[in-house]
């Protein structure tokens, strides 16, 4: 008996991992791209497939694929799509290049948070005006110009300053633009592009928190106090 429940589970398994290995080819084929991961989605038969940073759903014959949608679990009214996307997206927060970040600390400096933004984002200064209120944190700053030319000159000039996060503040708070240098090794804003590239940052301002996870875009001040918060 208990031979025979051991082989039927042992079938079923093998069944779902040839699912999913048909399923990560239909869509490898259709969407012309790399699959990294595919798993039942736990809702209608749908399986979650995920490439170039994005969330799809098909079903098992990928007769038909849906892109951009958010999965809501109806019991709980929790976006599944949106929680996935945390869980996949997050990162090792050790593993980022901080050498290549402007770095503030305020007070003890316990918390962190790293951002990628572009000095002439909009957001990101409004981000800036914000965090300027933030207490003991360490806040690493990677600059990543991908909005325009004058992006990147902009960037090389904080990064060639004698106090790199004062001329940053003054840029993005106060408004000051950077005049200074723009000739010293700047190879860190190249890599941090080729970095952005890698993890599919393709907007700013992007924030990662201390437990590796990822908020894409601007977040208002209390919801990160409370980010922050609820990291130990």
């Amino acid at each position: 008996m208990l031979k025979n429940i051991l082989a039927l589970a042992l079938s079923v398994s093998s069944l779902a991992v040839a699912d999913e290995g048909d399923v990560r080819k239909g869509m490898e084929a259709r969407l012309g791209t790399k699959v990294e991961s595919v798993t039942k989605a736990g809702f209608l038969g749908l399986y979650e497939v995920y490439a170039d940073g994005n969330i799809f759903y098909t079903d098992d014959k990928v007769t038909a694929i849906m892109i951009g949608a958010q999965l809501i679990d109806a019991k709980s009214m929790k976006n599944v799509t949106e929680e996935r996307m945390r869980k996949l997206t997050a990162i090792k927060f050790n593993e980022l290049p901080l050498d290549r970040a402007i770095k503030q600390v305020r007070g003890d400096g316990k918390r962190v948070l790293a951002t990628f933004e572009d000095p002439n984002c909009g957001y990101c200064k409004r981000l800036a005006r914000d965090l300027q209120k933030l207490e003991n944190v360490t806040i690493y700053t990677f600059l990543l110009p991908i909005l325009s030319e004058d992006s990147v000159k902009k960037s090389k000039q904080i990064w060639c300053s004698a106090d790199r996060a004062k001329a940053w503040n003054e840029w993005m708070v106060d408004g000051k633009v950077p005049s200074g240098r723009e000739d010293c090794e700047t190879a860190a804003i190249t890599r941090n592009q080729e970095f952005g590239r890698k993890l599919n940052i393709t907007g700013t301002p992007t924030m990662f928190f201390g437990n590796g996870e990822r908020v894409p875009g601007a977040m208002p001040l209390p919801r990160i106090e409370q980010k922050l918060a609820e990291i130990r």
